[in-house]
């Protein structure tokens, strides 16, 4: 599937307005409580550990844990390194049978759960709103064209639900990997990891949770 990076999303966020008393207190919506999951993706090159953020973007978070407790990124690979500058993005996911495929989800923009790419995020790739399965993406610098009504992006941008904290020099020596100049399409053609980077497994650090 070809994912794209500049996306739509739906932004649908209805509140029906609360009318106070006068002498009563204001009604504020709640904030949500910081949940942080554990996921360690032990890759060819080492080990990258992601703290998902469930509390926030609880949607896209289930959705990934779902993936890595059916234990469908194992074998699966990093094959793609994007190049802005001197940051971009590793991409990874499930190439090599549709079948480990769940259903799609969604979309989670980063208006609502206030996750934004930043250097470190991890996001999910897609082909519009509600379109996202299992494509995710690690960014090495800020990209704030990726979230929703980002500068030269769209309304509906890139969900991400999680950053990177141990590992992040394991993404670096996958975005340094070699690219092939003609695997690609598009303008993906040229960041093709050749040889992909394998995903060797995807665990959570605490089972329990």
């Amino acid at each position: 599937m070809k994912h794209r990076f500049l996306a739509a999303a739906l932004l649908a966020a209805l509140a029906a307005p609360v009318l106070a008393q006068s002498a009563g207190p204001m009604i504020q919506a709640p904030v949500p409580k910081e949940d942080l999951v554990p996921v360690a993706i032990d890759t060819s090159l080492g080990r990258i550990v992601v703290a998902l953020d469930r509390g926030r973007a609880p949607v896209t978070t289930a959705n990934f844990l779902h993936y890595v407790d059916t234990h469908r990124f194992d074998g699966q690979n990093f094959y793609r390194a994007m190049h802005v500058g001197d940051g971009g993005l590793i991409q990874g996911g499930i190439t090599t049978d549709a079948r480990k495929l769940f259903a799609a989800i969604a979309h989670e923009p980063t208006t609502q759960t206030g996750v934004h790419n930043v250097a470190g995020a991890i996001s999910m790739a897609n082909a519009g709103p509600g379109t996202a399965k299992a494509d995710f993406f690690i960014l090495l610098s800020d990209m704030p064209g990726l979230d929703a009504n980002g500068p030269g992006g769209d309304a509906n941008g890139f969900a991400a639900f999680g950053h990177v904290i141990e590992g992040m020099d394991v993404v670096k020596k996958i975005w340094s990997s070699p690219t092939s100049p003609t695997k690609g399409e598009g303008a993906m053609k040229g960041q093709m990891l050749e040889p992909q980077i394998r995903i060797l497994k995807a665990a959570r650090l605490d089972p329990g949770k």
